[in-house]
């Protein structure tokens, strides 16, 4: 199964979304506690930036799940 870059960016941050909603944290909250800006938060989320893996394990941590499931969705 090939997939796009774009598309596989896209879905990253839709479940980056969801799973920060079922946390109840707010984008400034991610923001805070992974030391970005929330603008940032919300660029990953609309899928404007392919951001760094770096970044990815500091909102893996931030929302306390392993960084591999980030990773875990289903691709639309």
């Amino acid at each position: 199964m090939n997939i796009s870059e774009e598309t596989f960016i896209t879905n990253l941050g839709i479940h980056i979304r969801q799973l920060r909603e079922k946390k109840g944290m707010s984008q400034q909250d991610l923001a805070d506690d992974c030391g970005i800006t929330q603008n940032q938060v919300g660029r990953i989320e609309r899928a404007e930036i392919n951001t760094t893996i770096k970044t990815l394990v500091r909102i893996a941590n931030a929302l306390d799940v392993e960084p591999k499931e980030l990773f875990d969705f289903p691709l639309k």
